[in-house]
């Protein structure tokens, strides 16, 4: 049997090595989220609202890299929940505000230990955490400023 290319080998991927890790920090994710009804995206898109309440579904959707697609039923989700409210701007119709209900709000306060219990679960020094933190935003950057 010939022997494949080093540069094609799974295990030589920077791309599958970032999935992989995506994957297992989703996978550690589920049951912090599921205690509180949650979902891994529905989750990023509840912190961003924590941060910055009211913002169009569009801004949304570019803060949390998800398309309209998925963040639609996403919001309509949360919004059976009773965690948002959809409010139509009064100056263009087309666009949509979301905003925290009080419930939405509360949750804020019960999902407040997650991050430290994330980080538990690694079981990595906090050192490398925050280092793989700066080079993943490092990464990520290049690429929007590239497109």
């Amino acid at each position: 049997m010939k022997e494949q290319p080093t540069q094609l080998r799974l295990d030589n991927q920077l791309c599958f090595s970032l999935y992989a890790a995506s994957r297992q920090v989703t996978r550690l994710y589920q049951p912090l989220l599921k205690a509180h009804g949650l979902t891994y995206p529905q989750y990023i898109v509840l912190m961003i609202l924590w941060q910055h309440d009211g913002l169009l579904v569009g801004e949304i959707g570019k803060r949390a890299q998800l398309n309209s697609n998925t963040l639609t039923p996403l919001l309509k989700r949360l919004a059976q929940q009773e965690l948002v409210t959809r409010v139509r701007s009064e100056r263009d119709e087309r666009q949509c505000h979301i905003y925290l209900t009080e419930k939405g709000k509360a949750l804020e306060a019960a999902c407040s230990c997650i991050p430290q219990q994330m980080l538990a679960q690694t079981n990595m020094p906090m050192a490398d955490l925050q280092q793989l933190k700066l080079l993943l935003d490092t990464f990520l950057n290049s690429q929007l400023n590239d497109s």
